[in-house]
């Protein structure tokens, strides 16, 4: 089943590669082969300030079911990021990571691995504070075949938010440096 997934990514530093995952599915027969419709149009609200941003990230995330955060070089410190992240596990999509740095960019350039953004919040689970990122996987887009692969990753993010020993998302609580809450 395709999952629609909003994407999470630097903008200024990361929308060449992150258009490029984003569109993916241009070239499949449709949109549900890629597994995943878009719902990022993050640059037409940025000049309105940050309410703005915010209500917009949170109306993009109704009915989204996953958040695939595009990592890149210095996505991990991004405080907008930080807040979709924050705000898609209070709604409990499903997360998962997609390194982004060897792609090419328009210049032909790729660029340094990041820090993984997931590394930053943690969940209780069992008693225990557990990183994000040992929970949701994390895949390299080149490496791993992204263009083939996204639409079992997403489902695959689904399926772990969706697991019984994760906390329900209403009382799910998270930390992370740098969050918004």
């Amino acid at each position: 089943m395709a999952r629609r997934v909003y994407f999470s990514f630097h903008y200024e530093r990361d929308v060449w590669r992150a258009n490029q995952v984003r569109n993916s599915w241009v070239t499949k027969a449709d949109r549900e082969a890629a597994g995943f419709w878009d719902a990022a149009q993050f640059e037409q609200v940025k000049k309105q300030g940050p309410d703005a941003i915010k209500r917009w990230i949170d109306k993009n995330l109704e009915g989204t079911s996953v958040t695939g955060v595009l990592a890149g070089a210095e996505t991990s410190d991004r405080e907008w990021v930080q807040y979709e992240i924050q705000q898609s596990l209070n709604k409990g999509n499903g997360l998962l990571c997609i390194r982004i740095h060897n792609m090419k960019d328009k210049d032909g350039n790729t660029d340094v691995k990041g820090d993984n953004p997931l590394d930053n919040f943690t969940v209780e689970q069992n008693g225990k504070e557990v990183p994000l990122s040992q929970i949701y996987p994390t895949y390299d887009w080149v490496n791993d075949n992204g263009y083939e692969n996204i639409g079992d990753w997403t489902e695959q993010a689904h399926q772990i938010a969706s697991r019984p020993e994760l906390d329900p998302p209403s009382s799910r609580s998270a930390s992370g440096r740098g969050c918004i809450r």
